[in-house]
């Protein structure tokens, strides 16, 4: 018997993906190698606080509107919100578990666990996935099973060096010691963070500045939970950041030796002593699975396959991912990486997979209503900045949150919505209120704001043909009739 559907993983994004299957009878299964969904969950973040925000407390009982301030949840009626399982802003790792698994039993998720993928071979128009115990065919395969595996530098002696999957959590291991911390990532410094207390000292290393989530946007750089070892770095509590390349790690009887050349020294290379070195270099999808007939292309350093505006690989038909892997279609630019951005982005795929897109039927004088309702309200659209829209074809069609790169391979002429941040927002001080004066409230000022706000985009013939910016507004309502409803109604009547 050949599935229609094979979802590998049970993690957040094949719960959602099968939960959405579930509901609509599709022929599927899930295939999870632990003993229970969310698996990634028990072992990381490591040292167990998560950066996911949760607010049970918004102020509003409309749900969608929740969902912007509730980055955990997943998508299915009748299923629990993650809201209802703690109060805590930052949660612990452990309430992601148990939250998981009250999902997966709640909608039905048919999930086989202990069932291990070895192997991904493609037989024909068919995949062939055997697990050790069986071997399965299915038309399609939906890769949700994440970064996997730790992507580890190519540096001479890095086998000297302790990796954040395994490394000792306990802060009391490492006391009176010197330690080196790879990575200037959020693994980086909630390790730094978590050893402040016991070391001697720490020092942060990498080739690259540190970029800050408040400033640039992107979730995954450095978060202000995760940032408190920058002050004992700038206050000159014995710890540092080092900008440079490690060389080599080589041991000296008890020391590790690191040479490192300094990046913005001319290259001074200096040799450092250290007692440990950790490697918190990130994570990688691992291919291992897939055998020559259906190897997909990778692309970012290997970090992630290559896929198409559908999710689907570039060189493997009947192949798609799922979840944090997706990130490869917005990399460091919006939240395919993260559950508060990719639930979104399942439900596309599923409509991708089902060829069923929902449209709503509207006459000309309806359309700009419905684009201020929906992005005074959408969540998906709020939290996929710039990658989902909705999208107004010229019958009158209104398709909801659909990948910007999959309407310009679908149609060339449309009305395409989005909410977007300024195109130079991470070169802006995000605190200084006058760049956002300028652009508050004030139409004729609109394309100048740097922070989240409605864009509209008018396309014929696959050509641009015309942009509105609704203006800022501090409380991300653009409802005003003089200053968002009336310029937006003007400009949609200059681009039917």
């Amino acid at each position: 018997m050949t599935l229609d559907y094979l979802i590998i993983g049970a993690g957040p994004a094949g719960l959602q993906l099968g939960a959405l299957m579930e509901s609509d009878g599709s022929d599927y299964l899930v295939l999870e190698a632990a003993d229970g969904p969310g698996a990634f969950f028990r072992t990381f973040p490591r040292h167990r606080q998560l950066i996911s925000i949760n607010k049970p407390h918004t102020g509003t009982t409309d749900p969608e509107l929740n969902l912007r301030l509730d980055w955990n949840s997943l998508l299915a009626e009748d299923a629990p919100l993650f809201t209802g399982y703690t109060g805590r802003y930052f949660p612990d790792a452990d309430v992601m578990v148990r939250y998981l698994a009250d999902f997966a039993a709640k909608t039905g998720v048919k999930i086989r666990y202990n069932a291990r993928v070895t192997r991904i071979r493609k037989d024909g128009d068919e995949f062939l996935v055997s697990t050790g115990e069986e071997d399965l065919r299915a038309k399609k395969i939906i890769m949700a099973t994440g970064v996997s595996r730790m992507n580890i530098p190519e540096i001479p002696g890095i086998e000297h060096a302790e990796r954040y999957d395994t490394m000792d959590t306990d802060p009391d291991g490492y006391t009176d010691q010197r330690v080196l911390i790879l990575g200037k990532g959020n693994s980086a410094f909630e390790t730094a963070d978590a050893l402040i207390e016991t070391t001697t000292l720490i020092h942060v290393a990498g080739p690259h500045d540190v970029k800050f989530a408040w400033r640039t946007h992107f979730v995954g750089h450095l978060r202000a939970v995760n940032n408190n070892f920058l002050d004992t770095y700038q206050l000159k509590s014995a710890n540092a950041i080092l900008d440079g390349r490690v060389r080599g790690i080589d041991r000296d009887g008890d020391d590790l030796v690191v040479t490192f050349a300094f990046a913005r020294v001319e290259e001074v290379t200096k040799q450092l002593r250290y007692d440990r070195v950790i490697a918190c270099t990130g994570f990688a999808f691992d291919a291992s699975v897939f055998d020559e007939t259906c190897r997909p292309e990778l692309a970012i350093d290997d970090r992630f396959p290559k896929q198409t505006a559908s999710w689907e690989s570039v060189n493997v038909p009947g192949l798609y991912f799922a979840g944090t892997i997706t990130q490869q279609r917005d990399f460091k630019k919006s939240t395919s990486g993260f559950i508060h951005g990719f639930r979104y982005a399942v439900r596309a795929l599923h409509k991708v997979l089902t060829q069923r897109w929902p449209a709503t039927q509207l006459e000309t004088h309806e359309v700009t209503d419905a684009i201020i309702a929906r992005v005074n309200r959408s969540s998906a659209l709020w939290q996929q900045f710039g990658f989902l829209a909705d999208v107004v074809l010229p019958d009158g069609r209104y398709l909801e949150e659909m990948p910007v790169a999959l309407f310009h391979e679908r149609h060339p002429d449309g009305l395409v919505v989005t909410l977007e941040y300024g195109p130079d927002h991470d070169q802006v001080d995000p605190f200084d209120i006058s760049v956002s004066r300028i652009a508050q409230d004030t139409p004729g000022q609109a394309h100048d704001a740097a922070y989240l706000h409605p864009v509209v985009r008018a396309y014929r013939d696959g050509q641009l043909t015309g942009t509105h910016h609704l203006a800022e507004n501090l409380e991300n309502r653009w409802d005003r009739p003089d200053v968002h409803v009336g310029p937006l109604a003007a400009f949609l009547t200059r681009h039917r």
